[in-house]
């Protein structure tokens, strides 16, 4: 480690956007150049009335000054681990047994997935819950991630990431505790176990992809659910992840389209939200939506944010078996569900719950599941 006295300090921040940077994103977005129509299905992309319509309400109707005081209610402070700036939020729970659980997002989620869930989390009781179930939650933002940004220096692979929680967690005083995540935070939340297994009580994640074989025979040997979750897997890998393969070449290019268009950075986030939710439509709030793209869009990480893609695709390699106690929650909706099979092949899992409804982004779709879940799941090591 490189830093200075100064840097390890932990210190206070609050989210306070110029009103002219307000400002330049409402006359943007009033210029937008908006493509010829064709088709108005999903299939191809985002419909145009669809994002004229967002678009339109993000210009107009949209009060970022309510989502950002709402996010201020949090205590929240950044500081500087490995020569990178690390935003986070911090909410201690008033009960003196709670555990210590340190949640990631992933792309194209934020912070703002898990704000509607710190109440329930760290003070139970004031949510008809059960105390001993709280929890202290540290919510940190990815490097290259919103107020985690800009990025200082390449490199920041998911190793490093987990590497930079298990000292932000010392640093805040924890010694033991859980960690859970989905999609990017499913895998950083499991590499933390693996780089610190004595301090991880366990790990939860909503997101355990599975590797399939393609031994013909073995793929025989599949249940009606496992193939039902291998058909959608390979649905996805050949339909759903073309962002993917142009964020993990080219971060650097796509960043410069998403950076400079608001239309075009909303377009490509709530394309995701529509399709890797469960239900007709875009179930999620779209002020949910908007407050996450502004985290994006405000602090300029597009690129920096896609370029975790890019890190992980040439540090590519074996998978690291994980010794730490797992509960997978499997929701129907996901982009490769989980196959306990294959997952208890790499992982030491402790806890598998199925549920019927839900989908990526389980924080926001079915957050009383979730809920319950790491309740249940992180119940066994307190």
């Amino acid at each position: 480690m490189s830093e200075t006295s100064a840097e390890w300090d932990v210190r206070p921040f609050r989210i306070d956007i110029p009103g002219a940077d307000l400002d330049d994103l409402r006359e943007r977005l009033t210029r937008t150049r908006w493509p010829d129509p064709l088709g108005d299905d999903w299939a191809a992309g985002v419909p145009l009335d669809y994002l004229r319509d967002l678009a339109a309400y993000w210009a107009d109707g949209y009060d970022w000054r309510r989502h950002e005081a709402r996010l201020n209610e949090f205590p929240q402070f950044t500081t500087v681990v490995d020569g990178q700036r690390v935003h986070f939020l911090h909410v201690r729970s008033p009960e003196p047994g709670a555990l210590p659980l340190i949640v990631t997002h992933g792309w194209p989620g934020s912070i703002v997935e898990f704000a509607h869930l710190l109440g329930p989390l760290t003070d139970p009781a004031a949510h008809g819950g059960d105390p001993a179930d709280a929890f202290h939650v540290v919510v940190p933002a990815i490097p290259g991630f919103g107020f985690s940004g800009p990025l200082r220096e390449t490199g920041w692979t998911v190793p490093r990431i987990a590497a930079a929680w298990v000292e932000l967690m010392a640093r805040l005083g924890y010694q033991r505790y859980g960690a859970h995540g989905g999609d990017w935070g499913a895998a950083i939340s499991r590499q933390v176990g693996i780089t610190a297994p004595d301090r991880v009580a366990g790990v939860h994640v909503n997101y355990l992809p599975a590797r399939v074989p393609d031994d013909p025979a073995e793929l025989a040997s599949l249940s009606d659910a496992e193939q039902a979750a291998w058909a959608a897997s390979a649905a996805f890998r050949g339909q759903g992840r073309a962002y993917g393969m142009v964020q993990a070449t080219r971060p650097r290019t796509i960043g410069y389209a998403l950076t400079d268009s608001p239309a075009g950075q909303l377009a490509w986030i709530v394309e995701k939200f529509r399709e890797w939710t469960d239900g007709d439509g875009v179930p999620v709030d779209r002020d949910v939506i908007l407050t996450n793209v502004m985290l994006y869009w405000l602090t300029g990480t597009a690129g920096s944010s896609a370029r975790l893609y890019y890190e992980a695709a040439q540090s590519r390699g074996a998978v690291t078996p994980s010794t730490v106690p797992t509960g997978v929650a499997v929701f129907p909706r996901e982009l490769i569900p989980a196959i306990r099979r294959y997952a208890e092949r790499t992982d030491n899992i402790v806890h598998w719950s199925v549920f019927d409804r839900g989908g990526h982004f389980a924080a926001l779709e079915v957050p009383d599941l979730l809920l319950g879940d790491l309740r249940k799941f992180f119940g066994r090591f307190r």
